[in-house]
């Protein structure tokens, strides 16, 4: 049996606001639309909500697209009456997906746990669009460390649902106990390996943490790379 830990991949192991940031940058001022740190934190912001009700099934994902740049059209000087938003949010997923930025010390890290934890296999179990991840993740060169994607856009089905990780499960092949959730988000990573009764670690927690952990269920909490590698390996049995 093998330890398979299941990586987000935003904010957990790729930085997903500074590739965003440039990404739209680059296309909204392309198709002669302005840009600034203002615009980009409204999109940010908005953008948060949407995938949180995307989270609850309230929209789709093209809704969702069409939503966000509709939403940001508004807020640039320029003429965006001829833009299609899903072109556009084409443009900026394509535009994203060759602007990977690591988390400092994440390749490290990942390098780290599969050299040092016999019989690791790493997963990445990501909500996003299949080309913005693969992208991203082969300019950084993570790709190199990961046995498998499950990227929500292929399975159409998304975090926190418990059908996402049955998903998982059933092509890991392996029992519950071999696998452990790892992530930044409550409402997708902790939710979801708790709806799927596996393992769970809360990476770089904030806000009422204890209230969360007995919410959510999480068994750790890690606030950076090395204490996250210290929680695998004793999770995993290398160290005691």
């Amino acid at each position: 049996m093998h330890h398979n830990f299941l990586f987000d991949l935003d904010q957990t192991l790729l930085d997903f606001h500074a590739s965003e940031y440039k990404a739209l940058g680059i296309v909204l001022e392309s198709n002669g639309l302005s840009f600034s740190d203002e615009i980009y934190q409204a999109f940010k912001a908005y953008n948060k909500s949407l995938w949180l009700d995307l989270e609850k099934g309230t929209i789709t994902r093209p809704e969702l697209f069409t939503k966000r740049f509709r939403y940001i059209f508004e807020l640039c000087e320029g003429d965006s009456k001829t833009l299609d938003p899903l072109k556009i949010n084409d443009d900026f997923i394509r535009t994203m997906s060759v602007n990977g930025v690591l988390m400092d010390g994440a390749l490290e890290f990942v390098r780290k746990l599969k050299e040092n934890i016999p019989d690791s296999r790493i997963y990445i179990a990501s909500n996003g669009a299949t080309i913005n991840a693969k992208g991203r993740m082969a300019s950084t060169g993570l790709d190199k460390y990961i046995e498998y994607l499950f990227i929500s856009e292929d399975m159409g089905v998304t975090k926190p649902d418990a059908e996402f990780f049955d998903i998982c499960l059933e092509r890991i092949a392996e029992p519950r106990t071999s696998c452990i959730m790892i992530g930044d988000s409550l409402t997708s990573d902790m939710l979801g390996a708790k709806n799927a009764s596996i393992d769970s670690v809360w990476f770089m927690p904030s806000g009422n943490i204890e209230q969360s952990m007995i919410e959510y269920d999480i068994n750790y909490t890690a606030y950076s790379y090395d204490e996250l590698y210290l929680i695998l390996a004793k999770w995993s049995g290398v160290i005691q």
